[in-house]
């Protein structure tokens, strides 16, 4: 939180979007069916289990595609917000929101995944199918409160270990954000920002639904000339 001053600018801001699932009860259950199904199907060892890549191609369902309408929509809605002046300018009319890659996640037993980001793509998102409910994560003796939550990093994360630290940067120590997870939510967010599955401990599986999405014109992505400006 900043205070107003005058001639103060606020740059690159992190854009970060949160929505819910108006009929995630019967989605997820039909999406918890289908998973199990498919895991089952090739199984491996482990307390995080990642599918491949390719579940619209292979696990075509009534479930998954409302779903990814929801998806394509919340992308394109977060997309159109950061760029909106730069689309009118590049004279573009038709633009095209395409999912390159969208996978399934099982996480239990103290499984996480560390901290990474998404390449080939400009944006990324977690929706989340199953999960124990807030109260009993929190009450986890070990974990605690960030049992299975999302934690995202901010650019200074980097600079952290070789900063010079007082009391006048000391706003750079807030460097993550974790976000609650809840049955139904979806997070969308640009593909180049870290961010890990905290470790995760419960009665169900923690059950995620991740994608990489991308967005392009009718002229491809060479819509300005390119350079340095």
């Amino acid at each position: 939180m900043t205070r107003d001053v005058a001639g103060l600018q606020m740059l690159w801001p992190t854009p970060l979007l949160t929505r819910s699932l108006e009929t995630h009860l019967s989605v997820n259950a039909a999406l918890v069916e289908q998973f199990t199904a498919d895991r089952a199907a090739y199984p491996r060892p482990g307390n995080m289990y990642s599918s491949s890549d390719d579940i619209l191609q292979r696990l075509a369902s009534p479930a998954l595609e409302e779903l990814f309408a929801f998806v394509s929509q919340s992308v394109f809605d977060i997309a159109q917000a950061m760029n909106a002046p730069i689309w009118q300018s590049s004279g573009s009319s038709k633009l095209q929101m395409q999912i390159v890659g969208a996978w399934y996640q099982f996480q239990n037993q103290y499984g996480f995944h560390d901290i990474h980001n998404h390449g080939n793509c400009s944006w990324s998102g977690v929706y989340y199918v199953q999960i124990d409910d807030l109260v009993t994560r929190k009450a986890h003796p070990q974990i605690g409160a960030t049992n299975g939550v999302t934690r995202f990093y901010g650019h200074q994360l980097g600079l952290l270990g070789g900063a010079h630290m007082d009391m006048g940067n000391a706003y750079l120590q807030h460097s993550s954000v974790d976000v609650t997870p809840e049955a139904g939510t979806l997070i969308v967010f640009p593909s180049w920002l870290n961010h890990k599955a905290m470790p995760y401990d419960g009665v169900k599986d923690r059950i995620i639904v991740s994608f990489n999405a991308q967005v392009h014109g009718e002229r491809g992505n060479q819509t300005f000339d390119y350079g340095f400006h």
